[in-house]
């Protein structure tokens, strides 16, 4: 993340113009950083991806997976 930006901003009107880190995830989502290595484990958070040795998540992904989240919740009521 760049020096001084908010994570929890990143998913406001105008993405990152980069990919987000695991620590950067759990920031945003206010989760523990396991959680998010968990859920990738799992399979059940969002889609990330490689490069190398380092985990990314693109940060459009990341918008329709919580919105995915969302519209189940909704859907569930």
């Amino acid at each position: 993340m760049r020096d001084g930006a908010d994570p929890k901003a990143t998913l406001r009107p105008g993405l990152p113009d980069h990919y987000l880190a695991p620590r950067e995830i759990a920031a945003l989502l206010t989760v523990p950083l396991e959680t998010v290595y968990a859920w990738r484990k799992e399979r059940t958070g969002p889609p990330g991806f490689r490069i190398g040795k380092h985990l990314r998540y693109d940060p459009a992904a990341v918008h329709a997976w919580t919105n995915s989240l969302t519209e189940a919740d909704r859907d569930a009521a």
